[in-house]
């Protein structure tokens, strides 16, 4: 079975990472079933030799992984909350939104972001599909949100209610959907004429370069460049009129996007300058994405060189973090217990639970002091800086930090 692309229907034949069969990254596994057994499915990226998307083939229901005992809380992250508030800020600023105005966040899990619109006196209303971060939204930030996935019934729904957005939001959720066409088709209902929705994805041009294949896991069913969403957006009515570089998850973009309709905002030099920088790239050759599979290969190999040479060195390797891409990691280079004893977590939603698949149990990070391990392995390393810097006692031991993207690096 290879599927159809989600996007152009173009059957899908080229490989992009075969990673084998993994269970669902979020689904962290209670003690009580530590015996049990999970479901593992296929995770193979493939490519597309029409549009050029990246993706995963569906073999799990969005609505089965994004439940109501999703894991994933945003909040946690400190440097994501400052990331969130410095955004709000400048579109506040920018689009002079007031108390007239209404924002609107897709995929707004526990209020993170629009807890600093509402702050400002801006009306909000997020849009969330788990119901367990949506109630923390409400009761701890008093975020008022519709649990629903987003597309164009629900965008319907919401006009029929008398809302209309000056700004939409969504970060790090449209490579989350299945059904990409009926996601952003929703934006020109629920959009005002003149409103702009900004759009936040990891980049794949950044994912290649840094060969961060632990990025693709289940709950991501696409991996997008610059030229691919812009293709998108346009095909339901959408212009991207400018795109900014991050640095978030290892390198993403963040798109602006107004109506097809609304001439007052003119394309601005950086959308044709990224379509020509992914054009040199190499992301219209289909040759570009078959070598990405080879780099996959030598990064599980030198990873479990380094942690099968620590163990026989008897030196001791715990993780940092169980984010998803963690698990992706670990569940393709067979990394259990025997290897990294356990890993630890700010988030009270996975300490005391086992990662899915490997079983390396969560602990709360004051372990790792209690522990004193020799490496950290660091599983986020997109917030590496942060985590190095709030673990740093950690050198006084000799202890030293471990990231495994793009290539196995210790830092002293």
């Amino acid at each position: 079975m290879k599927g159809r692309c989600r996007f152009c229907d173009t059957p899908l034949q080229t490989s992009f990472a075969n990673l084998g069969m993994s269970p669902i990254s979020n689904d962290f596994v209670s003690l009580e079933h530590a015996q049990a057994m999970e479901p593992f499915y296929p995770l193979h990226a493939y490519v597309c030799e029409e549009c050029f998307l990246v993706q995963l083939i569906d073999f799990e229901k969005a609505e089965n992984m994004f439940s109501d005992e999703y894991s994933y809380f945003s909040s946690y992250s400190e440097s994501w909350l400052r990331h969130a508030k410095a955004y709000a800020e400048s579109m506040i600023e920018r689009e002079t939104l007031g108390p007239e105005s209404l924002v609107i966040e897709i995929a707004s899990n526990d209020g993170y972001l629009l807890q600093y619109f509402k702050q400002a006196g801006i009306p909000v209303l997020g849009i969330e599909p788990t119901a367990n971060t949506a109630r923390v939204a409400l009761k701890d930030r008093g975020i008022q949100s519709e649990i629903a996935f987003f597309g164009r019934a629900t965008a319907s729904r919401l006009v029929e209610k008398g809302f209309r957005a000056d700004l939409m939001a969504a970060n790090n959720v449209l490579a989350h959907v299945p059904d990409i066409n009926d996601f952003v088709a929703g934006y020109q209902i629920l959009l005002k004429p003149e409103g702009i929705a900004n759009v936040e994805f990891p980049h794949l041009l950044s994912q290649i370069e840094n060969r961060q294949f632990d990025t693709i896991y289940h709950e991501h069913f696409s991996y997008l460049s610059f030229t691919i969403a812009r293709r998108i957006f346009a095909t339901h009515g959408m212009r991207v009129f400018d795109v900014e570089e991050l640095t978030t998850h290892g390198g993403s973009l963040r798109l602006s996007i107004c109506h097809n309709t609304n001439v007052a905002r003119p394309d601005t030099r950086r959308v044709e300058n990224m379509l020509e920088r992914e054009l040199a790239a190499g992301l219209s050759d289909i040759a570009t994405y078959r070598r990405f599979a080879d780099e996959v290969v030598k990064i599980k190999c030198d990873l479990l060189d380094f942690l099968v040479t620590a163990r026989r060195q008897g030196k001791s390797v715990v993780g940092y973090g169980a984010p998803a891409k963690g698990n992706t990691l670990f569940n393709y280079c067979g990394v259990g217990p025997e290897l990294v004893e356990f890993t630890v977590d700010r988030s009270p939603h996975k300490i005391g639970r086992l990662l899915p698949g490997v079983r390396i149990p969560i602990r709360p990070p004051e372990a790792i002091f209690e522990r004193r391990p020799d490496y950290v392995l660091i599983m986020p390393w997109n917030l590496k800086d942060e985590i190095m810097e709030q673990m740093a006692g950690v050198r006084e031991w000799g202890g030293q930090f471990v990231t495994p993207i793009p290539t196995v690096q210790v830092h002293p």
